[in-house]
């Protein structure tokens, strides 16, 4: 399964792209800080993983070449999972050896299919509470009501004071955008 936008790595190629990479943090920095918690770190050190991480992206990322025979997110959990280890070397100064990505257990047990999962619904939410700025309030809700509240486009209509018409409009308008936002990123 690939769930990493290549448009969105492609885009963080240009450091200056801002919002590519504020994109970026709101959907992996989140992850990062549950792999670190995984590891046994603290929630701050937690978080401090978060910055260490995001410190080496900014360099790594505009020459990372995106191959498609291998996962995004694997090499990034490899970097985070070494970098959480450094952290806790340097805490109790106990080596371990950093591991390679294919030391990483696959999505295969129920655990790991819930994380995967998990992190899904995390992207979605997260895309809809970014697009939602994008649209107007009567669009937004007209198709929230259809798709989230499962009313009739007649009772949305009336209730948001506009044409039937318009709410089909307007589901389809943020339906599509949300699967742009989301391309590559989920099933």
């Amino acid at each position: 399964m690939d769930t990493t936008s290549v448009s969105l790595l492609r885009r963080l190629r240009d450091v200056d792209q801002q919002a590519a990479w504020q994109r970026f943090v709101d959907l992996y920095a989140p992850l990062i800080f549950h792999w670190g918690r995984t590891q046994g770190l603290n929630p701050t050190d937690a978080s401090d993983l978060v910055q260490e991480v995001m410190s080496i992206l900014v360099v790594k990322l505009p020459e990372f070449q995106y191959n498609p025979q291998q996962r995004f997110r694997g090499w990034l959990r490899t970097v985070a999972v070494n970098k959480a280890r450094d952290i806790q070397r340097r805490q109790s100064a106990r080596p371990a050896a950093p591991i390679e990505e294919s030391d990483l257990p696959e999505v295969a047990n129920g655990a790991d299919l819930f994380e995967e999962t998990e992190y899904q619904h995390f992207l979605v939410g997260r895309a809809l509470v970014t697009m939602k700025s994008e649209f107007p309030e009567h669009a937004w809700q007209a198709c929230w009501k259809l798709v989230v509240e499962g009313q009739t486009a007649a009772e949305a209509a009336r209730q948001l004071g506009i044409s039937e018409n318009s709410v089909y409009v307007s589901k389809c308008r943020v339906l599509r955008r949300l699967r742009e936002e989301l391309s590559g990123l989920v099933d």
